[in-house]
């Protein structure tokens, strides 16, 4: 058995296998700035998709958000939409399930190097039969939805490997 686990870690030290994270410290670097564009319609939003972000960079990241002047890079993100759409019917016709779909656009600034992209982050949720979208199940759509475009976007400059 340990046989089989010294091969492996040789097949992967030799060819020059990095955890992903190692590309995108370099991407990023240590310190960020963001910027959240608040949406005049919807405040509330670009509240939660900055503490998505904030969160994003410190659990997966270890990168520290700083102010524009000391930053390494920087990421503009604007709240674009929020659709939903019903996913699954019960027998009487009425939506018991549905996905958010968030969409963000985000730009990347470091050095000279600019880049944009709009990602759409999905969350799927259940809802009583004959039930309105509640404010409270709104925002936690919005939330996980920002999150998981947040997480995209980060996978996506990883594997850019800029530097």
């Amino acid at each position: 058995m340990r046989g089989i686990i010294y091969i492996l870690m040789i097949i992967f030290i030799g060819c020059g296998y990095r955890p992903s994270a190692n590309f995108t410290d370099r991407t990023l670097g240590k310190r960020v700035y963001t910027d959240v564009i608040v949406s005049l319609s919807d405040p509330q939003n670009s509240v939660l998709i900055k503490d998505a972000i904030y969160k994003a960079l410190y659990s997966r990241l270890d990168s520290v958000v700083t102010d524009k002047k000391r930053a390494d890079s920087i990421i503009k993100i604007k709240y674009k939409s929020i659709k939903f759409k019903p996913l699954q019917y019960d027998t009487h016709g009425y939506v018991v399930y549905y996905q958010a779909d968030t969409t963000l656009d985000f730009t990347f600034i470091k050095d000279k190097r600019i880049i944009k992209k709009s990602i759409t982050g999905r969350y799927s949720f259940p809802i009583r039969p004959s039930a309105i979208i509640s404010t409270s199940l709104r925002f936690e759509a919005i939330k996980n939805g920002s999150d998981r475009a947040i997480e995209q976007f980060i996978a996506y400059l990883s594997g850019l490997g800029l530097e």
